[in-house]
């Protein structure tokens, strides 16, 4: 059941009837001290009492925007779940949160509620309640927290505890906020904590550190010149970021906790929210309004009209350890812009579409080269993270393609290996990459190592070409390795009928072809295998059935170069010609169009310090 369905999501008066259809289905989840909700049975690696605060708490990011300007007929529900969730003596107290807690990361939308709504958060409690709610908050400032977009949630909480004038840690939140501004690597670009510990460039960028920067920005009058770093950070961001969509308000799917789905619009909405506007605010507009426009007619949603847990449709097996049943409405940040007059030049703005952007853009922060043919793709760099091999290491992600996970059973194909060279020493256990031990941006060809065991390791260039990608590895071995490649996967919706789809695999290409589009991958080099491989359902992000077309070998011990051409595309018509086939020498490779230009010329490079030296 789809809450917003009769919502054609245009004018503001939508958006504001979306949060209220957002959340009413929830209202009957809610515990009877309105300080708890539980969806389902379901859990994530925290304590339930953690959970079902998730539950009472992220609602609040769309509601509190709302309120400022609308009326609400639900705050007596927030008031009574505050009042008992802080009352130590009530049976639904949310107990005191330790160092780490996930409660921590709740707390932040009680502080904004604080700054933004006080009227109806904060005054109609009693001195009492008021105060055992400051004792609860201030839980943050004793406690640890990770180092990462995580101080902004002890941020959020003490300028919403100064905003009423209630007992807060300035010093310390000036001291997190130091923290936080270490990320920063130039140009807008953070990391979400220290870059030396791993730490990715992925959604917590604009969705967090960008977000809370800019509503700090907008809330906090007393650090002007801190405000305006944020607010330079922010812009000169923008115009990078906006190439992470496509024209529909799809955004490129790539890395952890995606199943917050339309807090992909919230950087937007933070823009707004602090009165910026780097590009025209029918752009900005636009942006955000198709993204959670897109999304709410996903089907997303659970037959009683919860947000669940999946991306394009709801799966578990895309899901974090920290994901539970009310995890997705942290998505509600995207309605931010609420809290703005009604007359604000976002509002009054008509939507634009996207301006005329290029084919190509190189990203060196990112790691990422985005192309923007007839889907939108990212080939990218891995990056290390804890979260998941296949969020962040894989050679390309789309927005028509999304990625796969690994399924739950080993063998051929199910090491969600579309976009990846997986490796076997078994032929049975298959893994992609899950660091790297280095990674290189020159010009638009990417550059990685990876060295799965101690005696193999595996050096690949990645570069764009017509019609799709290009990859090149060069692969050291000692001892007999099997070598699986996929391209992207495709939806298999309509192999009912036999004569509506096709597996093209003679040669060395593998081509797949359904109704909503056709895939390949066609090998340069040598002799591999060609296969259309059917992937475990529910393991890819936008669709539940999918097949990857795949080139398979098995290499002696030894040196060898193996490059591929790969395309797809959402037209199943698409016409492609894979590159000419090549012969490696010993020293490299070259790849060139059938035109003769030059795409890709590959050395073997020494490596050093987790950086390459190398010719291209």
């Amino acid at each position: 059941m789809n809450p917003v369905a009769d919502n054609p999501l245009q004018a503001r008066e939508d958006f504001e009837r979306a949060v209220e259809q957002l959340f009413e289905p929830l209202i009957a989840h809610f515990s009877s001290g309105k300080a708890r909700v539980r969806p389902t049975a379901s859990g994530a690696h925290f304590p339930d009492v953690s959970a079902e605060l998730e539950g009472f708490a992220r609602p609040l990011w769309g509601i509190v925007p709302l309120g400022v300007h609308r009326e609400f007929d639900r705050w007596s529900l927030f008031r009574r779940g505050l009042v008992n969730g802080t009352d130590p003596s009530h049976e639904e107290y949310w107990g005191e949160a330790d160092d780490y807690s996930q409660k921590h990361v709740e707390m932040a939308a009680i502080g904004v509620g604080l700054m933004m709504t006080p009227e109806h958060l904060w005054e109609p409690l009693s001195d009492a309640e008021q105060e055992r709610l400051v004792a609860w908050l201030n839980g943050i400032n004793d406690a640890q927290l990770h180092d990462c977009n995580w101080l902004f949630f002890r941020v959020m909480v003490n300028v919403g505890l100064r905003s009423v004038g209630a007992r807060h840690d300035w010093a310390f939140t000036q001291s997190s906020l130091d923290r936080l501004e270490s990320f920063h690597h130039g140009n807008g670009w953070y990391t979400d904590g220290p870059e030396d510990e791993g730490s990715p460039i992925d959604y917590y960028l604009p969705w967090a550190m960008h977000f809370y920067g800019l509503v700090y920005a907008t809330c906090a009058d007393a650090d002007p010149d801190r405000a305006d770093r944020f607010r330079n950070r922010a812009e000169a961001f923008a115009t990078s970021h906006l190439h992470w969509f496509d024209d529909d308000g799809r955004a490129l799917p790539y890395g952890r906790s995606l199943t917050y789905r339309f807090a992909q619009a919230a950087f937007w909405g933070g823009l707004a929210f602090a009165g910026l506007n780097p590009l025209p605010w029918g752009v900005i507009r636009g942006v955000w309004a198709r993204n959670v426009r897109w999304w709410l007619n996903q089907p997303i949603f659970t037959d009683g009209g919860l947000l669940s847990v999946g991306y394009r449709y709801p799966t578990l097996k895309l899901s974090e350890p920290y994901n539970s049943p009310n995890s997705p409405y942290w998505a509600m940040k995207a309605f931010l812009p609420l809290a703005l007059e009604p007359d604000h030049p976002f509002w009054q703005a008509e939507e634009q579409p996207l301006p005329d952007l290029p084919e190509r853009v190189v990203q060196p922060h990112a790691g990422k080269v985005i192309c923007r043919d007839d889907h939108l793709v990212a080939l990218s760099l891995p990056q290390d993270s804890v979260h998941g091999r296949e969020k962040y290491t894989k050679f390309a992600y789309s927005t028509e393609f999304g990625f796969s996970v690994a399924g739950r059973t080993p063998g051929p194909g199910r090491a969600g290996h579309d976009s990846s060279l997986a490796l076997s020493l078994d032929g049975e256990q298959f893994k992609i990459p899950s660091s790297s031990a280095g990674t290189l941006v020159d010009g638009s060809t990417l550059t990685s190592r990876w060295e799965p065991w101690d005696d193999v390791s595996v050096e690949t260039w990645l570069a764009p070409a017509p019609a799709g990608h290009v990859r090149v590895h060069h692969l050291e071995t000692a001892r007999t390795v099997h070598a699986e490649e996929g391209g992207f996967a495709l939806d298999r919706t309509g192999d009912d009928d036999a004569s509506a789809f096709s597996h093209d695999t003679h040669g060395t290409t593998a081509l797949a072809t359904y109704p909503n589009g056709v895939s390949g991958i066609s090998d340069l080099v040598a002799e591999r295998t060609p296969a259309v491989v059917s992937e475990g359902p529910n393991t890819n992000l936008v669709h539940p059935r999918t097949v990857v077309p795949t080139l398979r070998e098995t290499y002696e011990p030894g040196e060898q170069w193996i490059a591929s051409a790969v395309m797809a595309s959402p037209d199943p018509t698409a016409d492609w010609e894979p590159l000419p086939e090549l012969a490696a020498t010993e020293e490299g490779i070259t790849i060139e169009t059938h035109a003769g230009d030059r795409l890709l010329d590959c050395t073997a490079g020494d490596w050093h310090n987790g950086r390459a030296s190398k010719e291209i």
